[in-house]
């Protein structure tokens, strides 16, 4: 708990609420088989929403069932010396390669929550309280993480458009509630924006001509985390750009299609309040779940039955991977690609070097063109 709070002013809601469930997972690793044990889920969000958080002086009060299941950790919680012993410290760590319903996490979610551990022993240390580093006892290794993107996600030009043009028949002509995100998802497909970059456009940050390219400064974004971990109480976090220091900005040019999808909604939509482009019918900030369903729908409707089922476009994040892989097939230059992006050109290289598809069948003509034309056999000019 000391941990949780000691790292939480100056972190992104993001980290924290990772750091407060890898809390959560490590602490009930650490449990006596004390009777009258609460179900995993019970004691798991008690741990993570009450526990690890920040206590300030606004704080809500801690409800009688969640005070209860942490009166019983208090009780069965075994001393941290006991981290010294060797079998203890394996079996935390296997503990978290699974899930609580016992499947098997993803190799990220191993890896993140390990970090945490280390490093909330490292601050045991710092306190005295232990005197060596448990986990330097045992070896104890993580399965390498496949990087790269799977080809199958990405779509060619063809299919985004159908997709976004499917976008604007969910949900009923009134209502909007495809039509609004329209651009929304175009930003994400034509400017290769992350999703809470694509949330936090404002008409101020656009240059938007009526002929020909635009530009966007990118120096926000409004990922959603949740109120409980955001120090404004608000779902979405507000902060700068992924992986830069604060107030930095990238610059990305709009292509005209994207230009016009833009000019369009605004015409149609004008802005938020505070001049953002993507809004839902309350002016608020366009949600995750809003925009996940209304793509899944999108997908029914744009993709031949055969292909609902694959993982063509699957999740909204596909439309970036498909940006960065088209802007890459067509010749560009990788680090002018990884700065519109907002990586490194390792990163983009690693991760995001995959051809569009059924972009193999080009190559195969092309290969197949350059074979045959040696065929006939060569005319003597002489």
């Amino acid at each position: 708990m000391d941990y949780a709070q000691a790292r939480w002013i100056g972190r992104s809601a993001h980290t924290r609420r990772e750091t407060s469930e890898a809390l959560a997972a490590i602490t009930r690793a650490m449990l006596y088989p004390v009777p009258r044990r609460p179900n995993e889920t019970l004691l798991h969000r008690s741990l993570q929403s009450w526990a690890f958080t920040e206590r300030g002086p606004q704080a809500e009060e801690i409800p009688a069932t969640a005070r209860q299941v942490l009166d019983w950790v208090a009780r069965a919680s075994r001393p941290l010396v006991d981290l010294h012993d060797p079998t203890l410290v394996r079996a935390v760590l296997d503990s978290l390669r699974r899930k609580r319903d016992g499947t098997a996490a993803a190799v990220e979610t191993w890896r993140r929550k390990r970090k945490v551990f280390s490093s909330v022993l490292h601050y045991a240390i710092e306190r005295g309280e232990l005197t060596s580093h448990p986990l330097k006892q045992i070896r104890w290794s993580i399965p390498r993480q496949v990087k790269a993107v799977d080809p199958r996600v990405v779509i060619n030009p063809l299919q985004a458009r159908n997709l976004l043009s499917a976008v604007s028949y969910v949900g009923s002509y009134h209502r909007a509630k495809g039509r609004r995100l329209v651009g929304f998802f175009a930003g994400m497909y034509y400017a290769g924006l992350r999703p809470e970059e694509a949330a936090a456009v404002a008409v101020t940050d656009c240059t938007l001509p009526t002929t020909g390219w635009g530009r966007l400064v990118v120096n926000r974004a409004l990922p959603q985390v949740g109120k409980r971990w955001t120090d404004s109480g608000r779902r979405h976090d507000d902060r700068g750009l992924k992986n830069r220091p604060p107030g930095d900005t990238r610059v990305v040019p709009l292509p005209p299609h994207l230009v016009a999808i833009w000019r369009e909604g605004i015409g149609t939509f004008g802005v938020a309040e505070d001049g953002r482009l993507f809004f839902n019918e309350r002016g608020g900030i366009v949600g995750s779940t809003t925009y996940y369903r209304v793509w899944e729908e999108a997908r029914t409707l744009a993709l031949p039955p055969q292909w609902i089922p694959t993982p063509l476009a699957a999740r909204p994040y596909d439309l970036r991977h498909s940006a960065l892989s088209t802007w890459l097939c067509s010749g560009a230059d990788p680090a002018e690609v990884a700065q519109r992006a907002g990586n490194s050109v390792e990163v983009l290289l690693t991760r995001y070097a995959k051809c569009l598809y059924d972009r193999q069948s080009i190559t195969n003509n092309r290969i197949e063109h350059l074979l045959t034309a040696y065929d006939s056999p060569v005319q003597d000019e002489r």
